[in-house]
């Protein structure tokens, strides 16, 4: 049976060096995908997410599971994006494009150009979609499906009520499938 993420972090408390790799190859996509989404810049979001990583190194020995380990991971990234916000006191930023290196193109949609050209217009308003949001919904939203968080886990990593949580998850759900249904 594969360890848990809390498992992993427990052995990493306690000297195992290879929990810490196991926990850095099973979060690394998510997490950088949510900074990524955070700034404007690949170079600033790669600064970030090594800083975020950092802090697990930091913190961990003081780590007790007392939430999902992808709770408190994400609690740091949040504050670390917090952090960089306000220091530099910036509004939340869109999306960057990027290169595309995150997305990998499906077999039929390569084959096809109509098929991809298609594909690269519902991407472009997704992400025009979600960078509208507000930054409220938004963050809950990143939280939920880059982080994996519940709503509960997210009230408590950004210090918002339940429900106030729940209602930013579905307004940004019902925003971002009108603006990709047309």
């Amino acid at each position: 049976m594969e360890a848990t993420d809390e498992q992993l972090m427990l052995a990493y408390r306690d000297g195992n060096a290879a929990a810490f790799d196991d926990l850095y190859a099973r979060h690394k996509g998510r997490l950088f995908r949510y900074v990524l989404r955070g700034v404007k810049t690949r170079a600033l979001a790669e600064e970030l997410y090594q800083e975020i990583w950092i802090k697990v190194v930091e913190a961990r020995a003081r780590y007790t599971p007392s939430a999902r380990f992808t709770t408190w991971l994400f609690t740091i990234a949040h504050n670390r994006l917090v952090d960089h916000w306000r220091r530099k006191e910036l509004a939340v930023a869109p999306p960057d494009e990027g290169d595309g290196e995150e997305r990998g193109a499906r077999p039929d949609e390569a084959a096809d150009p109509a098929r991809r050209a298609e594909s690269r217009e519902a991407l472009a308003r997704f992400a025009a979609a979600l960078a509208a949001l507000p930054h409220a919904q938004r963050e809950a939203f990143l939280l939920h499906e880059e982080g994996g968080l519940t709503a509960p886990e997210i009230a408590a990593a950004t210090g918002a009520d339940p429900e106030a949580v729940k209602s930013r998850l579905r307004y940004a759900w019902q925003k971002l499938r009108q603006a990709t249904d047309g």
